[in-house]
């Protein structure tokens, strides 16, 4: 009978507890996953829109985010979820009671017997429709979320041990968590930080393949010059003066289709998934968040960011292209061909750390250049990567810069790259704004992982009034295979529409010419276009600074390839807590970092590259462009030499050279032909008995003087120009 009474009074406990629980998870602003603007339809099918606040059981209704006229709220526990098809803009999604009940509570948060008045609406069902398909998509994680995890606040009562003592089990929110963590031995330095999650995968991942290339660097380094070794001041040789590149020989594809962007996450693997669940609320940012090692890929944000440039001979030919109609299309062309590229499974790539830097170039076979990558991390948080693409010789320059943000909404994520980048053709002065989508993983905590593109952008050319505008669609909840990856978009010269876009970014993209009526295929890319693919270099590992990505994270990129989690956190951890010890110092005595290759610009609010030469390119002038420290520069011939007088010898011998000079840079000889072993991008040296045979009377130089003297006046205008550059 005691035992009896002792059960009624936890009971009646127990109960005032889950209530104040309740109310305070409903009075405490903190405590909210989602809250938006949705229209909801009423009795009488029209719609109305209002504010939402979803907390965990319930979805609160008012008129206005000041959360002071309460509508209604709806009792999620006895709640379905489902997508509604629509044809209108946006993105429905419908609430109901299965046995068509009631889904509302009698009472406000606040007490209230008699909500605000609004349209009339359903008892036992609601439909909602977000302002897109990805602000609806988010709405059905939390949701999902909040239906699927009930069991996690299920109220238990106090069981009662020996000797009439009470056994209060753990705290009932986080009951299945606390088994999770019981089971597992994870220690926090064994997750890592997340605020990006956008799959791709270039790096060396075989230990054999590095070793491999480590060894014959000698046959496959190459310079970032196209210069001759000798120049009119005497013998300066490119290969003292700039970075060392090496060929990569192993670029990893994942399957081609759907496969590559799905996966399915091992047991072992969702039990550390859904520890997190204890750091983690949907609606988060993840700047601060860690995660489980197996997530990771092995290389840097930095790295990453240079994938899209794997075809940047399509910039050089858009470059030349008169029609800027044509050229817009082309500038289209080279934007798809950086998404096509998949890894082998959905990774997320090292977070980079203050003041961490990337180099690497392309060397373009066709035009004998080099299209130059400088990347380094500007701001920690927020987190802020500055990059600067360059290749004067074909005429085209990229800068820009990336604010990575992560949200977390429940069973899934999106990856958001906040930022622009800025395309210039430098003969043209043209200026193209580009903007990037956003990554959408789902599946996290149940089902199969499956990571998509979404989101709007443009290419926009203020200059010619040209704009394109494309759209990265996320699957349908009822769609088929072929709904995956889909993108739509146009092509407009001001508000009239020249073309209409569609296709698959990974697969072919159709383009409808608006006057010709015909449709074409605009891009695929085959295994031909794979083949084509440029080659990437990147600097020799003796060169790299302590900050360079491929050697501040050897170790733990190291450990991720050999399967050693637990190593990859320790070494993980070690870099992380050099930063913070280091900004710590900075802070005690009162030092402000700054960048080292990029600096802010406050009239334009953009970060700029500190060496960026946007000039055209000048054949009689420059010789090579190449990279040393992360500075790009440019190799220049000497031109006083060209107008020395006729008697001095310096004249003969600057005329040789720079009649050697001009026939390299209108020739362009194979790099085979270089006279090392090494495919140094050097021409070839230039045979001194010219100066005796070059020699003739005053009669026999008629014709080559009145040739020099056009170049001397070709000379002069090109400094003319310069000049007037630089003054504008």
């Amino acid at each position: 009978m005691d035992t009896l009474k002792v059960q009624k009074k936890n009971y009646r406990q127990e109960k005032k507890r889950a209530t104040k629980q309740l109310f305070s998870a409903l009075k405490d602003p903190s405590v909210v996953i989602v809250a938006d603007w949705l229209k909801i339809r009423g009795t009488l099918k029209s719609w109305t829109k209002l504010w939402c606040v979803l907390k965990p059981g319930l979805l609160l209704i008012y008129k206005t985010p000041k959360i002071g006229q309460w509508v209604g709220t709806l009792m999620l526990h006895s709640c379905e979820l489902i997508e509604r098809p629509t044809k209108k803009d946006g993105f429905c999604f419908k609430l109901y009671h299965p046995l068509d009940q009631s889904i509302w509570a009698v009472k406000g948060p606040k007490g209230e017997n008699v909500g605000s008045i609004t349209l009339p609406l359903p008892s036992s069902y609601l439909i909602f429709r977000a302002a897109s398909e990805s602000d609806g998509r988010c709405w059905m994680d939390a949701l999902e979320l909040a239906l699927r995890c009930s069991s996690l606040f299920k109220i238990n009562l106090p069981k009662q041990g020996k000797e009439g003592e009470l056994i209060t089990p753990p705290d009932v929110s986080h009951n299945g968590l606390y088994t999770l963590l019981q089971a597992s031995t994870i220690s926090e330095q064994e997750l890592f930080q997340l605020h990006e999650c956008i799959p791709e995968n270039d790096a060396l991942s075989d230990k054999s393949e590095k070793d491999n290339i480590e060894e014959s660097e000698t046959e496959h380094s190459r310079k970032t010059s196209e210069s001759d070794q000798s120049e009119l001041h005497g013998e300066i040789s490119l290969d003292r003066e700039g970075t060392t590149y090496m060929e990569e020989l192993y670029e990893e594809f994942g399957e081609i289709g759907e496969a590559s962007q799905m996966e399915t996450v091992s047991d072992e693997n969702k039990s550390l998934m859904w520890t997190l669940l204890k750091q983690m609320r949907p609606g988060m940012d993840l700047s601060r968040v860690v995660l489980p090692t197996f997530i990771l890929e092995p290389r840097s944000f930095l790295n990453k960011l240079s994938d899209y440039y794997y075809h940047a001979d399509i910039l050089s030919q858009a470059a030349v292209e008169d029609d800027p109609y044509c050229r817009m299309k082309q500038v289209l062309k080279w934007y798809l061909s950086g998404f096509y590229k998949k890894p082998k499974g959905i990774k997320k790539p090292y977070n980079s750390i203050l003041g961490e830097k990337f180099r690497c170039c392309w060397f373009h076979p066709q035009t004998n250049s080099h299209t130059f990558y400088i990347a380094e991390q500007v701001s920690h948080h927020p987190p802020v990567s500055a990059f600067h693409v360059s290749n004067r010789k074909d005429g085209f320059c990229i800068t820009g810069s990336i604010l990575a943000r992560s949200k977390f909404y429940g069973n899934s994520l999106s990856a958001i790259l906040d930022g622009k980048a800025r395309l210039t053709f430098m003969t043209r002065d043209e200026d193209y704004i580009i903007t990037m989508p956003y990554a959408h993983c789902k599946g996290l905590l149940y089902g199969t992982m499956t990571m998509e593109l979404g989101g709007k952008v443009t290419i926009e050319c203020e200059k010619t009034r040209y704009i394109t505008e494309l759209e990265f669609k996320l699957k349908p909840f009822f769609g088929g295979s072929d709904t995956l990856n889909q993108i739509c978009g146009k092509i407009k010269a001001g508000s009239e529409v020249l073309a209409n876009l569609d296709g698959h970014w990974d697969r072919e993209v159709y383009l409808d010419d608006v006057h010709t009526g015909c449709r074409d295929i605009f891009w695929n890319p085959t295994s031909e276009i794979r083949r084509q693919r440029l080659k990437r270099h990147i600097v020799l590992f003796e060169e790299q600074t302590e900050m360079e990505s491929e050697r501040l994270w050897q170790h733990v990129t190291s450990a991720i390839n050999d399967g050693n989690q637990r190593q990859a956190t320790d070494e993980k951890y070690i870099i992380e807590e050099a930063q913070r010890k280091a900004a710590k110092e900075r802070k005690e005595s009162d030092e402000e970092w700054s960048p080292q290759l990029f600096t802010y610009d406050e009239i334009l609010a953009e970060w700029r590259y500190k060496y960026e030469d946007s000039r055209p390119w000048n054949p009689l002038t420059d010789i090579a462009q190449y990279e040393k420290d992360g500075a790009l520069q440019t190799v220049k011939r000497n031109l006083t030499s060209m107008l020395a007088p006729r008697g001095d010898p310096q004249h003969k011998r600057g005329r040789g050279t720079q009649e050697g000079r001009h026939r390299k840079a209108s020739e362009q000889p194979s790099i085979s032909s270089q006279t090392t072993e090494s495919s140094c991008s050097t021409p070839e040296p230039r045979h001194e008995s010219s100066d005796d045979d070059g020699f003739h009377g005053p009669c026999s130089q008629c014709g080559k003087e009145k040739h020099e003297l056009k170049e001397i006046q070709a000379a002069v205008l090109s400094l003319q120009k310069t000049q007037q550059d630089l003054n504008r």
